[in-house]
């Protein structure tokens, strides 16, 4: 398969999955829209990184999670400060009309902008990519143990967080 036409397939394939996971971890979709671009350069500059590949989802989140990783010492050893980035709202759940659902989900949003980023990443690939967490541990490279520890920390802090109006909204 030639080169444009493999990153043709990967794109249909994964890009969404990939920028809604990037979404969630940077909280700002420019750096999202970046960090995407230059996954999918970086693939077509080494169009066999593919070749040996088990399972090309977890390769290409990990992927993508090393590039934001990286980002973010970029920005930390150049004095940003990341608890900013993270605490800025960005939708990642469609718009809707019921009042009480449209609270819970900015409240949601707000909670997952708090959990830290090793947390929020493992716990959006669970829910969001439904990933098991052998394949988060395989693409985010940690054991599976600290992928597990990771899970339940963040939904303990949601629950913590969210406790409060999910009683008053039932």
């Amino acid at each position: 398969m030639s080169t444009p036409d493999l990153l043709a397939r990967v794109y249909d394939d994964h890009a969404q999955a990939l920028f809604a996971f990037l979404q969630n971890f940077t909280r700002d979709e420019a750096d999202t829209k970046d960090l995407l671009q230059e996954l999918f350069v970086k693939l077509a500059r080494q169009p066999g990184a593919l070749d040996a590949v088990r399972d090309e989802r977890a390769f290409l989140i990990r992927l993508a999670h090393d590039l934001a990783i990286d980002l973010m010492r970029r920005r930390k050893t150049r004095g940003k400060n990341y608890e900013q980035l993270a605490a800025e709202s960005a939708s990642i759940f469609a718009p809707v009309i019921e009042p009480d659902e449209q609270t819970f989900r900015q409240a949601l949003m707000a909670a997952l902008g708090e959990l830290p980023p090793e947390q929020r990443a493992v716990v959006h690939l669970k829910l969001w990519e439904g990933l098991t967490f052998g394949s988060i541990a395989e693409a985010l490279d940690i054991p599976p143990n600290t992928t597990t520890s990771r899970y339940r920390y963040g939904l303990d802090k949601l629950r913590e967080r969210l406790r409060p109006l999910y009683d008053e909204i039932k």
